[in-house]
Order: structure tokens, then C-alpha cells, then sequence
């Protein structure tokens, strides 16, 4: 644990967010929603916006709306009550969000996610793409779990894991986690007077979950444990977490105006370098593209993506996701990534420039046909003589590439 509470909030810097607020909190402890509560938030994100960040707001409460104007007391436990629930409730929290921004003049958008959406490799991308779309339009997407559908994440799931996935998949620079909770005590404080209130911790700390056992509340389905859990894969991108109750006043912009509230869980690693290790560690290639020499300085010394005009060749079968890897007219390699395109794809836009891609395919997915955000470069040597002199094996990834 650390005792460092005399530094700004992580939150100070960071100019990509994803806000979590849990049930509790949106439907006022299951009476319904919460306009006032939603409206604070739209007011506080609005004013975010201004200072030039991005937000993307993960909000549960869709089934405790439902069990409200249902008339549900208690929340249900067969798995069709749940997705009626979740249904009927859906609509009633889409609409508060969209009133609540549109008085500040904000666009929102609804996103409704399974974990399955985000361990397919297409159906990541796409994901990844369209938030990166609405966020640079100035859209705050409103992010659920599609509870109408699945099965398991209802019986399992939890929002807070799927903020953490929401903060990886777009390499947010933090998780806020609005609970109704203060943030995370050495105990559970409602039943041991003596816990201690932890300020300052690193997330994956095997210890911070034997402290943070207990369950959720009757409304939601989380509880301390989770959102420990969620702060260690959030770090997994280099995301720090912060845990906070949300009904401090004004919370997310004190927080960003550098305050010390609630429990920060701090990542190891800058949100690029964890990005670029986690790429390293998860690269298993499925082909190769060879590039032309302008494509070879373009991606080494110009820091730029990929683009297909100057693709030469194509080798291998591999799908839109897939680690390709990108060597030069001899067959070294400089570096390797996701692509955008499949391989017949790519053999039909190669040579081509970005601005013939929908024509040639009928549509367009991404102008890049490889991102430099989901590229490792390669440590080592370009020229055949130096390679060979360096030996062969593996090769180096240099995680520290811009």
C-alpha cells in the first residue's frame, strides 16, 4: 500500500475517461431514475467537454428501472424476467441521458456491449473504431451491458468489469468507479468500526482483494471485490482507477481540477507502454504484407500508420484483427500489428490509395490498413547484412516505440 496522499488526483491529467456509476446510484436505491443524479453528471461531463477531454460513460440501472415500472420489489432470478427487465428498463435510461446532455447542448449515443463483443477480434475492432468515431465528434456514448440478450453477464457480469474492458478498449488514461461507497477500507466499514480507509494503492495488489470480499447490494449485482478486480485488468492498458462515492457534489470535476477523493488504484505502466507489452505479449502472426520503401520510412522514421498503397505483396490467410507481420523487399521484418483489412481484402486494395478503398470493396471500415496505436516495431538491424550478422531467432519488440 502507499501513503502518498499529498500528489494531485491521477484524474488531474487525464484527457481520455470512462465514469462508471453503478444502480444504486442512477435509480436512487431502485425507486427509478434519478434525473437530478443523471443531470449532475451531464452537467459535470459537459464541463469536462469543455476542457478539451473525452468521457465515455458506462451506466448500469437498466433492470432496476425495469423492476420500477414493472412494479418488481425485489430483482428477479429467472434468467426471461431479467432481459424484460433489462428491456423495458433500457429505454427509460437512454431517454434521461439524452434529455440530461442535450440541455448542454451534447450529442449522446447508446452502446450496448457483451464481454463476447470484445474478445472476438472483428467485433472488437469495430467497437474500438466506433467509439474512437463518436468520441472525436464530441458524442458521449452511453455504455450498457446488453443485458436483454446475454445470459451468463447477467448471472456473472458486472458493469464495473465492463468499464475496465470499455477503459482497455479504447486506452482511456483512467476508470472512475461512482459507488455508493466512499472508496475501498482495509474492511467492510459497516461491519468492523475499526477499518482503515485506503487513500492510495497499486492496482493488482493481491492483497487489495482479500479486503475487498463481500457482496453487492439488492439492486446491483457488485460489490467491492469487483471493482479491485476491475482496476487490475484497467491497469492491464496502463488505466489508473479511481473509486468514489457519487454523491460527493461535483465529483468529476473535482477530481479533474486535481483533488484527492475516494481510493486511487495506480497503474505500473503510461497507458502507451502497457498498450504496446500487451501487444508484444499477445502477437501470434497469421501472415505477412512487404512494403515499399516509401511505406518502410513512412512507418520507421515518420511515425505514421499503414496505409494499403504501399502494400506490394501478400502473404498467408488471416482476417480483419488478425497480427500480420510488415517486412521490407527482403523479408525483414520492421514491425507487426492488427490489421484492419482480411487478406483478400488487402490484396484487392494493395497499391491503392485510402481514398479508393469503398469503391474497390464496396465499403470502408478504417483509411488506415494498419494503426500505428496497434503496432509493435522490431529491435533490430534493417539491412541483410547486419541482420545476419545480428543471428537469427525471434525478434526483438521494442515496447517503447512511439
Amino acid at each position: 500500500m502507499s501513503s502518498d496522499t499529498t500528489a494531485k488526483s491521477v484524474i488531474a491529467n487525464a484527457k481520455r475517461l470512462v465514469a462508471k456509476v453503478g444502480s444504486s446510484l442512477v435509480t436512487n436505491e431502485g425507486r427509478g431514475i434519478d434525473l437530478a443524479a443523471v443531470e449532475q453528471w451531464a452537467e459535470q461531463i459537459a464541463a469536462l467537454h469543455a476542457q478539451g477531454r473525452q468521457v465515455v460513460l458506462v451506466s448500469s440501472g437498466a433492470i432496476a428501472e425495469g423492476m420500477a415500472r414493472l412494479g418488481w420489489a425485489a430483482r428477479p432470478h429467472t434468467m426471461h424476467e431479467l432481459q424484460a427487465a433489462a428491456a423495458v428498463g433500457q429505454m427509460g435510461l437512454v431517454q434521461a441521458y439524452e434529455v440530461a446532455f442535450a440541455r448542454h447542448g451534447i450529442r449522446t449515443a447508446q452502446i450496448l456491449l457483451t464481454h463476447e463483443d470484445l474478445a472476438d477480434r472483428k467485433r472488437y475492432l469495430n467497437a474500438r473504431t466506433t467509439l474512437y468515431t463518436l468520441l472525436s465528434l464530441g458524442v458521449v456514448p452511453i455504455v450498457n451491458e446488453n443485458d436483454t440478450v446475454v445470459t451468463d453477464e447477467i448471472r456473472l457480469g458486472d458493469n464495473d468489469t465492463l468499464g475496465a474492458l470499455v477503459t482497455n478498449l479504447i486506452e482511456a488514461d483512467a476508470l472512475i468507479i461512482l459507488t455508493d461507497q466512499a472508496g475501498l477500507y482495509s474492511a467492510d466499514p459497516r461491519k468492523n468500526p475499526t477499518a482503515e480507509f485506503i487513500s492510495v494503492a497499486q492496482a493488482g495488489d493481491p492483497a487489495l482483494e482479500a479486503m475487498a470480499g463481500g457482496a453487492g447490494s439488492g439492486i446491483g449485482t457488485g460489490g467491492m471485490l469487483t471493482k479491485v478486480l476491475a482496476a487490475r485488468r484497467a491497469a492491464n492498458s496502463g488505466g489508473d482507477t479511481v473509486i468514489a462515492s457519487g454523491r460527493e457534489p461535483n465529483v468529476l470535476l473535482r477530481l479533474a481540477n486535481g483533488e484527492r477523493i475516494g481510493t486511487e488504484l495506480r497503474a505500473l505502466l503510461p497507458v502507451r507502454s502497457a498498450r504496446k507489452r500487451w501487444l508484444a505479449n499477445h502477437l501470434r502472426l497469421r501472415g505477412r504484407v512487404t512494403l515499399d520503401e516509401g511505406a518502410i520510412r513512412a512507418l520507421t522514421q515518420g511515425h505514421k500508420s499503414l496505409l494499403a498503397i504501399g502494400v506490394i505483396a501478400v502473404e498467408g490467410e488471416f482476417e480483419r484483427g488478425d497480427v500480420v507481420a510488415c517486412v521490407n523487399h527482403a523479408g525483414i521484418e520492421c514491425c507487426r500489428g492488427l490489421i484492419n483489412y482480411s487478406s483478400s481484402d488487402t490484396r484487392r486494395i494493395m497499391r491503392q490509395p485510402s481514398s479508393q478503398i469503398a469503391q474497390i470493396l464496396g465499403s470502408m471500415s478504417d483509411q488506415e490498413l494498419m494503426h500505428r496505436d496497434n503496432m509493435v516495431f522490431i529491435r533490430r538491424p534493417t539491412s541483410v547484412n547486419a541482420a545476419t550478422a545480428a543471428g537469427g531467432g525471434e525478434p526483438q519488440l521494442d515496447v517503447s516505440a512511439k
